[in-house]
Parts: C-alpha cells; structure tokens; sequence
C-alpha cells in the first residue's frame, strides 16, 4: 500500500472530496461497475505495527463453522479479529482448525481479552494461553484490552507486566484496546496521549462523523454521538497508531434495504466505502457468517470513494432505523435509571437479536449482564423516558430485550 501523506488538513479535504465531489462523477446515468469476482482487492498498513492487512477483515464474534474461516481465507482475507469470550471460545477454536496445514503464517491474528482495574499479570497469562491452545498457534500478532470503557483500566501496571512478559517469549507481538462505550472517547484520548497502544479497535459508521452526517440528520433533529471521535482517530494517525473499524453497519439491518439495492450497490458496501474512505481508518472487520455474505462485503474491497448511490442508501436507512438504533458511546441515558440497568448494554444485545437475527448469541451477552433489564418489567419510575436524544422508547426496548432474551 503507498504511503497516505501530507498534513491533516489535506488530509480532511481529502476526505470531504472523496465523500462528495468525487461521488458525483460516478453517478451519471448508464454508469454501471464491470462485474469482479469477490475477494480482497486491497491491503492497507495498519499503523506502526508494519502488518499488511485486508482492508475489509474478519470478525468472528458470531461465527464457529471453520469452513467460513475458510472461504474468508480463500476470498483472501488475511486479519481474523476474535476473542476468549466469542461463543465461549468456540470463535476461537473455528480459526485454529481453518488454519490448520500450515496456513497459520498466511495470516494475522487478534484476540482479546477483559483486563479489569484488578486484573494480575498471571491470570492475563493464563488467559492467553487458552486462546493461544484454541487458535494452535504460538503467538497473537495484536492482543487487545477487550472492551474498555474506564481509563483506570489503562492504568492498571499488571496489564503492562503482562504484555512485556508476553512479547519477550514470543506470545504476541503488539498490543491495543478495543471499544464502543459511552466513555470511548476519553479511553482513547488517554491511551494515545499517553503512547500506550499500537492499535485501537474503535465502533465507528456513517452514524458518527458529525461533519459528514449531518446530511443525514438535518431532517431528523439528531445530533452526533461521538462528535470527538473524527478527531481523536486523526490523532491516531499522527501517533502511528493502528486503526481498525467495527460496527460500520449501524445496527445492520440488512434485509431492510435489499428492496432498494441493486448492482453492487449494496447498503453494506456503502456504509463499508464511507468508513474506508476516511483516510485515518487503515481496515475494518465486520462480522462474517455465511460464505455469501462473505462475497457480498468483499466486492467493497478496493472498490474506491463513497458513490451519490451509496449516499441515497445511507440516508435511506438512517430515516429507517433511527427511532430503534440506540448509537454507541451516547450514553445520555446511563444516569436516568434507579435501577442501574445497564440500558445500551442491554439494547446492543436486543441488536443481535432484532437486527442480526443471532438469538444465540445475543442471549448468551444477555446472560453476561446478569439481572439485566428484569427491573424494567415492575418499573413505575419511568425515569428513562425522554432522556435519549434520539428519541427511543427505553423503556418498550428494555423490556422486550429481556422477554426475548432473559429466559433463552
């Protein structure tokens, strides 16, 4: 890949022009993309780590089946993003038995793991272990803090043990946080002011960019979630630091707009081209489970700026789903409830489920939240209502997150 350059205000024109006048060239009518097979066209480097990889990756958070590790592998895919926790360790094992013959140096691995304000150097050591026997491999090329969303986190000395430790026998390589609460932003400030990741793995879509959203909003009265984050991911890019995208499709509700798309102009290839073509992003995984999907993600691999057909579908399902999409890292509702319900917690489940189609999985991260929204059933506070900025009915989606999900 060549070597992005120049200063950040180029930078950000560059993305504005790749976002919109550039668009309205590929727009004229009878313009139709030659037919390509599915694979990866495109390898990006992922900041200071030097690793090549696949511009749209591998999430493997909802799958278990090795023969869709495999078609990925075929299709080129060569960044497989897991974790300990993906269906409890089955995600994990998927990839070990794909890359099986040896495959393993075809590839990049990053897994991850939760290491709390009181985890110890030890049992982060045992953690990786386990996934290393799962994955059969000897070593993690990116090993990620899982989920932070509390700077004490990143300040815990035993996770620093434990990466030196690891990275001097071999174990892993390089080392990041991954992301998507409320307090994203001000995890991410600290950990990149303070030089303490190669790699962030941050939630980021068409939904989050205040300055390209606002197309999309104008008409809703929304405002943007993450209004830092732009910024914050430029600052990546001046530090060197890896970044890689998860959940670009805002929810995903795919079968919602196949009635609109046509061509290759699919809503996740849209929403795909958007998030790739900001020039601070280096990749993105989505989550893969079905070898079709598979080929359908992968015709944006490659495929260039943002097309005024994309935008039509993006604004298209912003005006579907914003009453019922609850928006990564908003967390205006977090302090409404007496009952500390951990309310997004709870609808990003209920997501997996309503959009995903995944009950599986989503009632196994239900199960994880413990009482979860049992509160909202007998609930005559009601506090929760009026305190989204989006206009979601909480207290409607809570409960029939934890009717659907409580009791599997």
């Amino acid at each position: 890949m060549s070597e992005r350059e120049g200063s950040s205000g180029i930078r950000r024109r560059e993305f504005l022009q790749r976002g919109v006048a550039a668009t309205l060239s590929l727009s004229l009518p009878g313009r139709v993309a030659a037919a390509r097979s599915p694979e990866v066209r495109q390898h990006r480097r992922l900041g200071r780590t030097e690793l090549s990889i696949s511009d749209i990756s591998f999430g493997s958070s909802r799958n278990i089946d090795p023969k869709i590790v495999e078609h990925a592998l075929d299709r080129g895919i060569n960044y497989f993003d897991t974790a300990e926790g993906y269906r409890g360790g089955a995600a994990e094992e998927a990839i070990g038995e794909a890359l099986r013959g040896g495959k393993r140096d075809k590839v990049y691995l990053a897994s991850k793991v939760r290491a709390g304000v009181r985890a110890r150097a030890e049992d982060l050591m045992h953690a990786l272990e386990e996934s290393l026997r799962r994955l059969r491999t000897d070593r993690i090329d990116v090993y990620f803090n899982h989920a932070v969303n509390d700077t004490q986190r990143l300040d815990n000395p035993e996770w620093y043990e434990f990466a030196r430790r690891a990275k001097e026998h071999g174990k892993i390589r390089f080392t990041g946080i991954s992301g998507h609460g409320g307090r994203l932003a001000e995890c991410l400030r600290h950990a990149l002011e303070a030089d303490l990741v190669d790699v962030i793995l941050v939630a980021y879509n068409f939904g989050q960019d205040p300055k390209f959203y606002e197309r999309f909003t104008r008409r809703f009265d929304l405002v943007a979630v993450q209004p830092e984050l732009p910024a914050l991911l430029e600052k990546a890019r001046a530090k060197d630091v890896g970044v890689v995208a998860m959940k670009t499709l805002m929810g995903a509700r795919l079968n919602d707009m196949r009635p609109y798309e046509h061509g290759e102009s699919t809503f996740a290839q849209a929403a795909f081209r958007w998030v790739l073509s900001n020039p601070n992003v280096d990749a993105l995984i989505v989550s893969m489970t079905r070898s079709d999907q598979i080929d359908e993600y992968l015709r944006a691999s490659g495929s260039g700026p943002v097309r005024q057909s994309d935008l039509g579908l993006l604004e298209r399902y912003a005006a579907r789903n914003a009453s019922a999409y609850c928006r990564f890292g908003c967390n205006a509702c977090a302090e409404s409830c007496p009952h500390d319900v951990p309310i997004s917690e709870v609808l990003r489940t209920r997501m997996y489920a309503a959009d995903y189609g995944d009950h599986a999985y989503a009632r196994e991260d239900y199960a994880k939240l413990g009482a979860g929204a049992s509160a909202c059933e007998t609930c005559a506070h009601q506090s929760c209502l009026g305190s989204c900025p989006y206009g979601l009915e909480i207290s409607e989606l809570t409960r029939s997150a934890h009717r659907l999900l409580a009791n599997g």
